[in-house]
């Protein structure tokens, strides 16, 4: 064979292995990488609806050793997790046995310890389900909504890297004040007939309190991840600064990339990656304010980006922030499977799914139907970044095959 008709050939067979692989990775089921992503899928949906008021059978564990249990370098909860409307039960009926300011931070919390010894972060109502919230992408209070929502998008996509939350109702008069500490007691005030308290944080104020209906205020409770896994704050790589006027280097520089891809942490292992697939995960959310992230201590680089603090999302359906999409769009990479997840989601299924999802929690809806609409138009917006990726650099150089499943210590 001649030569000119050898590379013919091989252009001809690499051609149909990049489409071959598009079309694998758009739903088809025709490699063993998309077939085990169809299966996990179908499991995550069979598994979707929780049963409200479950209660754990058959063991000598409390909800909190369950979950504990649970953790490991890559999740934060397993696949297959037959508990885990029990344990978000627990977490919403479970009494307070003692109530303190919240940890550092900017926004308004309390820490509060459930019966059992079990810490958990109580984030308050400040809007309506409808509110918007105008202005920056990262404007406004907390949304403890957007906490509930956002650990079961983490469920649906598949990356199960966010701890476990749930929606719930907390009588401030009955069950927080009489185990409250001094210095959390000492924020408690009456406006009108309701009753409030503003905390300890950066940008509490006396003149900014959140309020319940009467004694009773709605909030989300985030399960506290063990003890045993200490965490390491790294600074965001695509983070902002936040000051009018200074762009990030990321915000003007479209091969910063490159430059990423040769710092430590991002050089080898799947930490680059996992700040992709947050990308993703925060764009759908509509999260602009992840400047820092969370892995596990000491973990030398294999852990996951911990999915914490989603509070600031959700706030304005109607705001698209492709910025988000920044550490997508300028390496052009992201996993198979991921890619494969989010094919799988398209037409209507992220948000039909997202509802099947929130139906279980005490505080439903938890999202409104702007928001949900939004996901199903965001994932659209995802999949055309990935698509201009592929066209620019082939499906080779932007799906990634990184499967990487660390056993449990």
């Amino acid at each position: 064979m001649k030569l000119k008709q050898r590379v013919v050939l091989l252009c001809a067979v690499l051609l149909l292995l990049g489409l071959a692989k598009i079309f694998l990775l758009d739903g088809g089921d025709g490699s063993a990488a998309s077939r085990r992503d169809l299966r996990a899928f179908r499991k995550m949906e069979a598994g979707l609806s929780l049963s409200r008021g479950a209660r754990l059978t058959h063991t000598l564990q409390s909800p909190w050793e369950i979950a504990s249990q649970w953790v490991g370098p890559r999740e934060v909860y397993p696949e297959d997790a037959p508990e885990l409307a029990a344990v978000l039960t627990a977490l919403s009926q479970a009494r307070v046995e003692s109530a303190d300011v919240g940890f550092k931070g900017t926004q308004l919390k309390a820490l509060l310890v459930l019966d059992g010894g079990q810490k958990v972060v109580f984030k308050p109502k400040r809007y309506s389900r409808d509110h918007v919230v105008e202005g920056e992408p990262y404007a406004g209070y907390d949304r403890h909504n957007a906490e509930v929502a956002a650990f079961h998008l983490d469920r649906i996509l598949g990356f199960r890297r966010a701890p476990l939350v749930v929606g719930r109702y907390i009588n401030l008069r009955t069950e927080l004040k009489p185990v409250a500490s001094e210095q959390l007691l000492a924020t408690f005030l009456s406006q009108g007939n309701n009753t409030c308290f503003y905390g300890k944080c950066y940008y509490c104020r006396e003149s900014e309190p959140a309020c319940g209906q009467g004694d009773i205020m709605e909030g989300s409770l985030t399960l506290w991840l063990p003890d045993v896994w200490p965490l390491q704050k790294h600074r965001h790589p695509w983070g902002r600064t936040y000051r009018e006027g200074k762009l990030a280097r990321w915000e003007y520089d479209e091969s910063f990339c490159s430059a990423v891809k040769k710092m430590p942490l991002y050089d080898a292992g799947p930490r680059l990656l996992d700040i992709i697939d947050t990308a993703v995960f925060d764009y759908l959310i509509g999260n602009a304010d992840r400047h820092h992230y969370e892995t596990f201590q000491d973990d030398g680089g294999a852990s996951m980006l911990i999915l914490l603090d989603n509070a600031k999302s959700f706030g304005n359906p109607a705001l698209d922030e492709r910025s988000i999409l920044a550490p997508l769009y300028q390496c052009c990479m992201i996993r198979v499977s991921t890619w494969n997840r989010l094919s799988l989601l398209r037409g209507g299924a992220l948000s039909a799914a997202m509802r099947q999802a929130l139906a279980f929690d005490p505080i439903r809806p938890v999202l409104a139907e702007p928001h949900l609409a939004a996901l199903d138009r965001r994932l659209a917006g995802v999949a055309t970044v990935v698509k201009q990726c592929i066209e620019a650099h082939g499906a080779e150089n932007t799906l990634v095959e990184d499967r990487v499943n660390l056993p449990h210590p």
